[in-house]
C-alpha cells in the first residue's frame, strides 16, 4: 500500500509541475503574441437592440474607412502610426453614422491597452490577455463589445466578419513565429491536472 501512496504522491507532484509549466508557457506565448498584433474593440452604448445594431453599423463604417489605409502593411509600428494619425477621422466616421441613425451619442477612438477575453476567429483562437487595441467607445460604452484583429488584418477581408480567408492567414503567418501561429489553432482547455488526479483516484480504488 505504501508503494501506491508513493506513486500517488509522485503523480500528484507531476500534475502540479506540468500544470504550472503549461500555464507559464501559455502566459509567455500570450505575451509574445500580444506584442505582435493590434486588436479592434468596439463598445456599444448599451445592450438595447438598437444600440447593438448601431455598434455594428459603426464597426462596418470604420472598417471600410481603415481597410485601404491598412492594406499591404506588414509592420506593426507602421500600422500603429497609421492608426494614430487616423484617430480624428475614425471618430468623425463613427459620429457620422451615429448622427445618420438619429442618435446624439458621443464617440471616442483611442489606441490603448485593454483586456480581451479568449476569442475565436475562424480556425484561430486568441488567448485572453492584455492587447494593444484601437478602442472605439460609443456613448456610455456599457453594452456588449465587439472584437477583431486589426493588425495583421483579420477584420476586413470579407463582408462576413470573423471569416478568415487565405490572404488573412498569410498575413498572420508573416508576423508570428511558427510556434505562435500553431498555438492559435490548438485547443486551450487542457486539463492535465484533472486527468492525472483522476488516474490517481483510480489507482487508490483498485489497490
Amino acid at each position: 500500500m505504501r508503494r501506491w501512496i508513493e506513486i500517488g504522491i509522485t503523480l500528484a507532484v507531476s500534475a502540479l509541475l506540468l500544470g504550472g509549466l503549461w500555464q507559464s508557457n501559455q502566459q509567455n506565448m500570450t505575451q509574445e503574441i500580444a506584442q505582435k498584433v493590434i486588436r479592434f474593440h468596439v463598445r456599444a452604448n448599451s445592450d438595447a437592440k438598437a444600440d447593438q445594431e448601431l455598434k455594428l453599423k459603426v464597426r462596418d463604417a470604420v472598417g471600410a474607412y481603415m481597410q485601404p489605409k491598412l492594406a499591404g502593411i506588414f509592420d506593426i509600428e507602421m500600422s500603429r502610426q497609421t492608426l494614430k494619425k487616423s484617430l480624428p477621422q475614425i471618430e468623425e466616421t463613427a459620429a457620422h453614422v451615429i448622427a445618420k441613425e438619429g442618435y446624439d451619442y458621443g464617440v471616442t477612438a483611442a489606441l490603448t491597452i485593454t483586456d480581451f477575453p479568449e476569442k475565436t476567429y475562424g480556425d484561430y483562437t486568441f488567448p485572453a490577455g492584455q492587447y494593444e487595441a484601437l478602442e472605439l467607445v460609443i456613448g456610455k460604452g456599457a453594452g456588449h463589445n465587439w472584437w477583431c484583429v486589426m493588425y495583421p488584418n483579420l477584420c476586413f477581408f470579407n463582408s462576413v466578419y470573423e471569416v478568415v480567408d487565405e490572404e488573412a492567414e498569410r498575413s498572420l503567418q508573416q508576423v508570428l513565429t511558427k510556434e505562435e501561429y500553431q498555438s492559435l489553432m490548438e485547443k486551450k482547455n487542457y486539463k492535465v491536472t484533472s486527468l492525472l488526479a483522476e488516474r490517481i483516484r483510480e489507482i487508490f480504488e483498485n489497490h
